[in-house]
Parts: structure tokens; C-alpha cells; sequence
């Protein structure tokens, strides 16, 4: 594995994390899969980039190899990779909005 294959999978990581969790899609139909899939129980995994970040990182995380302790590195490093661009392109008033929620 290289350093660009790494940043490769960390942008799709965030990218799809992003997507599910942000993002209506087209058509509204991501805006209205998280609908059907918060009374069945799955909010926080939809809700929640942090904890989505992980589930998404997985799939990818067999990219880099099967070996099960790559996937123990992987999946941690991918989904923090991804949780780092996300906060560094959150703009301030989200950022703000985030800092004041996790005080309450």
C-alpha cells in the first residue's frame, strides 16, 4: 500500500460517509432512506458521521488487504481520515452549532 492509494480510499471513505449522512442525493432518495431507516432502530448510523464513518470505512478497508490485522489498522485509519476532513471543510457555523449541542 502507498501513501496515494491510502489518501485515495480515505477521500472515498468521506465522500460516501458524506453522502449518507449529509446529503439529500438525487431525487431526495438518501433524504428519504434515512427516513424509512430511523424507526427500524438505525438512526445514530445515519446521523452520526462520526459512527457511519466507521461502517463505510469497512468495505474499503478490504481494498488494502484480507489479512484480518490490516483490517484492525484500516478500518480505524480510513475512518479517522475521514473524520478529519470532515472537520477540516465543516464551515464555522456548523462547527459552532456542533460545539454548542455536545455542552448541553
Amino acid at each position: 500500500m502507498n501513501a496515494i492509494s491510502f489518501f485515495a480510499l480515505v477521500l472515498a471513505v468521506w465522500r460516501v460517509t458524506h453522502l449518507i449522512v449529509v446529503e439529500d442525493g438525487p431525487w431526495s432518495v438518501l433524504r428519504r432512506m434515512r427516513g424509512i431507516a430511523e424507526p427500524i432502530g438505525l438512526q445514530r448510523l445515519i446521523n452520526c458521521f462520526l459512527c457511519c464513518s466507521v461502517w463505510v470505512a469497512v468495505p474499503f478497508a478490504l481494498f488494502l488487504g484480507r489479512d484480518w490485522r490490516m483490517l484492525v489498522i484500516a478500518i480505524p485509519a480510513l475512518s479517522g481520515g475521514a473524520i478529519l476532513l470532515e472537520r477540516a471543510t465543516r464551515r464555522r457555523d456548523d462547527a459552532a452549532a456542533w460545539i454548542e449541542t455536545k455542552e448541553e
